[in-house]
């Protein structure tokens, strides 16, 4: 099997804050004064170079989403959750075209289990240098049941999912629909974070480029079940059709 590897520096690593867990540790996004190596800002979204440049033969930024720390994109007016996207977006793309990389990494973790260390809200956008994008996903991981379709975009539930369970899609025949990327990013995090599972309190974003055009996952996270680290063996709920149901019914109904 052919695999992606990425040097992680570990030294540099153990000097990271981290505020999620220990939310006694200072928050290094909040105090914007101290912060240098501004990239671009618009209104209270700022894309900074990343001081804790951790993976090797990479260039990373942080997209900081709001001033404020304890909200999230559940919190967000769609204003806000539309101009999110389309700042880091652009940006991601500007990665791209800038042919210094291989491939780009635009994501956010948030939550326990995200694989994050910083509460406030973040993504990141990530140049590599070296790593192939094809073996970072099967096509197949975005067929899904369909929830919803608007302006040649359409809202899925994973009938393939990366690691199991639910996970929800994001895949667009228009990449101009940012603003609509952007209404059903919001709705299936709110969804994710507020009515889909009492104890799910972390989630990843994860966005692609495939043939064209963007895709985006978004991943609710709990602990990795064992067969799936074990031996690759995903699982798939056997409740599709009610969560769909609920998503008609919380998000849908009034149309």
């Amino acid at each position: 099997m052919t695999t992606n590897f990425l040097g992680f520096n570990i030294k540099l690593g153990q000097t990271k804050p981290e505020n999620i867990i220990n939310r006694n540790t200072a928050c290094p996004f909040c105090d914007r004064k101290q912060l240098t190596h501004i990239i671009d800002s618009c209104d209270d979204l700022l894309l900074i170079e990343n001081k804790y440049n951790v993976l090797e033969n990479a260039y990373q930024t942080v997209l900081i989403e709001s001033r404020f720390c304890d909200i999230d994109i559940p919190q967000y007016s769609l204003e806000h959750m539309q101009k999110l996207l389309r700042f880091g977006i652009k940006h991601w793309f500007s990665m791209l075209d800038s042919g210094k990389y291989k491939t780009v990494l635009f994501f956010k973790n948030h939550g326990p289990l995200s694989g994050g260390t910083i509460r406030h809200p973040h993504m990141q956008i990530i140049g590599l240098k070296s790593l192939d994008d094809h073996l970072m996903y099967d096509a197949d991981e975005f067929q899904g049941l369909v929830i919803d379709t608007a302006n040649g975009v359409e809202l899925n539930i994973s009938t393939n999912p990366r690691i199991g369970f639910s996970e929800f899609n994001i895949v667009t025949n228009d990449n101009s629909k940012i603003d609509t990327i952007a209404y059903y990013v919001q709705i299936a995090v709110d969804y994710t974070m507020l009515h889909f599972n009492q104890r799910c309190q972390s989630y990843n974003l994860f966005f692609y480029l495939i043939n064209g055009r963007i895709h985006v996952k978004v991943m609710p996270r709990f602990a990795t079940s064992p067969l799936f680290i074990g031996y690759n063996i995903r699982l798939r709920s056997n409740n599709l059709p009610l969560i769909i149901d609920e998503f008609h019914r919380l998000y849908f109904a009034k149309r």
